[in-house]
């Protein structure tokens, strides 16, 4: 008994632990729609695989750099064409990712991960919580769109019924 509530409370510790390390070390990042966005990952300088994902996406990944290019294979149809490594080098271990064009469904947590030449298995160096917004004044702006649209069928609906009543 006493040895398995030993373990229960080791076990605890260590979880605890855990998640005060990955919520520290955690970033927030805001962005407006349209613009493009570094989400920053500083590594060891020998790389040999990146990894960027994102909980929700499943199997699928954000981007994938292996030895030496990018991987397409199981990438996500959202990210083609749009994510590529800050420093394709990856100069002084630099693997942060730019994403460009981000829109509101792009929100979520991003995760940076490495494997260093001569390890094996993918290690967490980065959790950035991404939060796209729309860009000020772009919902006001759609509102008078609409807003002014309606008069001028307003109008011209008014001036229709006014002219078949008057003639």
């Amino acid at each position: 008994m006493v040895v398995f509530l030993g373990w229960t409370l080791l076990s605890v510790r260590l979880l605890v632990c855990a998640s005060q390390v990955s919520l520290s070390d955690q970033k927030n990042v805001t962005a407006e729609s349209g613009q493009n966005v570094t989400l920053t990952c500083r590594a060891p300088n020998n790389i040999q695989t990146v990894e960027w994902r994102r909980a929700d996406l499943g199997d699928e990944y954000v981007f994938l750099y292996r030895d030496g290019r990018k991987t397409l294979v199981r990438q996500h149809p959202s990210f083609k064409d749009r994510v590529d490594l800050k420093d394709k080098q990856m100069k002084d271990g630099d693997v942060s990712l730019i994403l460009n064009n981000v829109t509101i469904n792009d929100t979520g947590t991003y995760e940076c991960r490495v494997v260093e030449t001569g390890t094996f298995g993918l290690k967490l160096i980065s959790i950035i919580y991404l939060h796209v917004v729309d860009p000020p004044g772009s919902v006001g702006l759609i509102v008078g769109v609409l807003v002014a649209a309606a008069l001028v069928v307003a109008a011209v609906a008014g001036f229709v019924i006014y002219r078949k009543y008057k003639g």
